[in-house]
């Protein structure tokens, strides 16, 4: 009861000063008033080119926070692709202090920065949240001879180098760091050709232009429901776990493994979000706690379905943990690829 009593009696102290410090004209802080929320448009900044994963998912955030009232203000989605996604993790750099930005990253949140030598680490940022992790899956064209991973790899390996092709988004990026993964594994060498974004590289792949990707789920879904792709192993060490069929005889957990193939190659890309450096706990847990909103709904869940998402989700502490371990492993898998500016 003494607890009760004290809170009881605190809160009635808060109320009447508030009330006194507004009757003399007196500032209150916003702290005592209210929790935190942005006073104007957030600016949603996209390191990467339209129709990829990480424009997708920013636009569906977008349209799930407006059609619910998740919060007051809008969201205005922003491409900064140039540089290899340089330009937008560079602009929230500079943007320090301010927390009406946001970018959501993906894995040249590590390779830019080591590829290219820009004055940038994720360090500079401070995280927010993840909202997922991304799958990569080995495509072709519905119309190629290859039924499977194994057919595929093994004509890889008996052709010359560079008879093969492999689209991807920019340069001494996660797709090119995969393609070199499996140019050590066939011990042949891909021709790899970059694009600005995975709808570029999906649409290359439906003409019949490149022979193969490694595009996220959302990337390739449509084209591959109309018919247009096969997906041959998703680069994971199990299967993804969606059951729902896709096409009239496939779901995403039809998709065997690349490891079942034989491929030892795995990799999962962060969708996370951060905001520039410089800013208040009470402003990150502001989007903490809008984006565990966003997660509630269900066209969030079947947003994930579509996409085949990894629905792993970390803040604070463990996020920033797994953050600096990925880092820690791009720079092992960069040096290896010889990608490291020098």
């Amino acid at each position: 009861m003494k607890h009760t009593t004290a809170s009881i009696l605190c809160n009635t102290f808060v109320r009447t000063a508030i009330t006194a410090a507004t009757m003399l004209g007196l500032s209150v802080p916003a702290t005592v008033l209210a929790d935190w929320e942005p006073t104007k448009p957030v600016e949603f900044i996209i390191p990467a080119g339209t129709g990829g994963g990480a424009d997708q998912m920013a636009r569906f955030i977008q349209g799930v926070v407006a059609k619910h009232n998740l919060m007051k203000q809008p969201i205005v989605v922003v491409n900064k692709s140039g540089g290899a996604g340089g330009e937008g993790f560079l602009y929230l750099k500079d943007s320090k202090g301010d927390p009406n930005k946001l970018i959501i990253t993906l894995s040249n949140l590590f390779t830019t920065p080591l590829a290219t030598g820009i004055p940038f680490n994720w360090k500079d940022l401070t995280p927010v949240s993840m909202l997922a992790l991304d799958e990569f899956v080995l495509w072709v064209n519905a119309d190629s001879p290859y039924k499977t991973a194994k057919d595929y790899l093994a004509a890889v390996k008996a052709a010359d180098d560079n008879h093969f092709n492999m689209a991807g988004t920019g340069s001494k990026q996660e797709d090119q760091i995969i393609t070199v993964a499996l140019d050590k594994f066939t011990g042949k060498k891909f021709t790899y050709v970059p694009f600005k974004g995975g709808g570029d590289v999906a649409v290359q792949l439906v003409g019949g232009h490149v022979d193969s990707t490694v595009n996220n789920p959302i990337e390739a879904v449509a084209h591959w429901r109309a018919g247009k792709l096969r997906p041959l192993c998703v680069f994971d060490d199990q299967r993804m776990p969606y059951k729902e069929k896709v096409t009239d005889t496939m779901s995403w957990n039809d998709i065997p493994t690349c490891k079942e193939a034989g491929v030892n190659v795995d990799y999962l890309m962060l969708r996370g979000i951060f905001m520039p450096g410089g800013v208040s706990q009470d402003q990150v847990n502001f989007y903490v706690n809008l984006f565990k909103k966003v997660r509630e709904t269900p066209e969030w869940k079947e947003f994930m379905e579509k996409g085949a998402f990894n629905t792993s989700f970390m803040t604070g502490k463990e996020y920033a943990d797994w953050v600096q371990k990925a880092e820690d492993t791009h720079k092992t898998l960069m040096k290896d690829a010889g990608f490291l500016a020098k």
